[in-house]
């Protein structure tokens, strides 16, 4: 068995447009910016999470800092990414999205009982918001 893992830290999306992604996410999850450049967005997330957002192309070389070379990644077409919320706060997401016009695409009801909502981003990544009850995990 490998050692215990505490959740995942960064997740990325890939962006053609930075600052319309970083606008959305900033209004969608009322995230702090915790860099930004030309290349990437970083957005604070409850806990140490962070979602990064890069600019399509720019991550696709290795970069080179004083601390060591980060390798390159890159990726094309939608992608998926899901944030967990409570399942009190479903409700709630639905008011926010609305306010936002943020139209819902699908309202999920899980087998396990938990429920989903998914919206697309600026770019067309489909963003979901799961409750517990979605996997024997979670």
């Amino acid at each position: 068995m490998p050692p215990p893992l505490r959740g995942i830290l960064e997740s990325a999306l890939y962006s053609a447009d930075l600052p319309a992604a970083r606008d959305f996410y900033r209004r969608l999850l009322g995230a702090e910016v915790l860099l930004e450049s030309d290349r990437l967005v970083a957005l604070a997330l409850p806990g140490p999470g962070v979602l990064l957002l890069f600019r399509r192309g720019a991550s696709d070389e290795a970069l080179p800092t004083p601390g060591g070379l980060v390798p390159g990644h890159g990726a094309s077409g939608v992608q998926h990414l899901a944030f967990a919320i409570d399942a009190q706060a479903v409700e709630g997401w639905r008011a926010h999205l609305q306010a936002l016009g943020v139209p819902i695409e699908s309202d999920v009801r899980w087998p396990r009982g938990g429920t989903s909502l998914y919206v697309r981003d600026p770019d067309g990544h489909s963003i979901e918001f799961a409750t517990p009850g979605l996997w024997a995990t979670y």
